[in-house]
């Protein structure tokens, strides 16, 4: 392979290594797999973020948002969960007083979406934590393929951002199930 091609796969693939990258970043020291909960949320809050703007570009701003606040709470030692979901919260109200209730795989699907992962990264804190883990693990395995689908489709959030979050989700998953087998 010449070093055009390696480098053109690297520009055409730079989210998914990315995605990849972060995963292994966020895991180090990882104790157990409860603490990536707020990852989960912060997923489902970019989704219905983007949705309520009606901005796919708007994911990347968003994202990083998310890894503001949860790098600031776990230097507070606050849990990050409750205040990304509440973001997401906030965000789909305001998606909601904008009117923004069209198209219906916009705001009403990324609403449940929120709903059903905010639930699952709110719950893994509160049951034995192995359990947890495994809730958070398939929560995000889960989203992989949500991340999957909005890639295909190319709606809701950027197209890089649904194929870095692919990437990310799926990878931290497998670490956090890795991680709690062998613990």
């Amino acid at each position: 392979m010449t070093s055009s091609v390696v480098a053109g796969s690297v520009r055409r693939r730079w989210p998914a290594l990315a995605g990849i990258a972060f995963a292994a970043l966020v895991s180090v020291g990882m104790a157990d797999g409860v603490e990536q909960a707020p990852v989960l949320a912060a997923a489902a809050m970019v989704y219905i973020g983007s949705a309520a703007l009606r901005k796919p570009g708007a994911a990347w701003p968003l994202f990083l948002t998310s890894v503001v606040v949860i790098t600031v709470a776990r230097f507070a030692d606050v849990d990050a969960t409750p205040i990304v979901l509440g973001c997401g919260v906030v965000l789909g109200l305001y998606g909601l007083l904008r009117g923004v209730l069209r198209p219906g795989h916009g705001l009403p699907l990324q609403s449940v979406a929120l709903l059903a992962f905010g639930a699952v990264a709110a719950i893994a804190s509160f049951v034995d934590t192995d359990l947890g883990a495994y809730l958070v693990a398939a929560g995000l395995l889960t989203h992989s393929a949500w991340d999957l689908h909005h890639y295909r489709t190319n709606r809701v959030v950027a197209r890089s951002l649904a194929e870095f979050c692919l990437l990310l989700d799926a990878s931290l998953a497998v670490l956090i199930i890795v991680v709690t087998i062998a613990a």
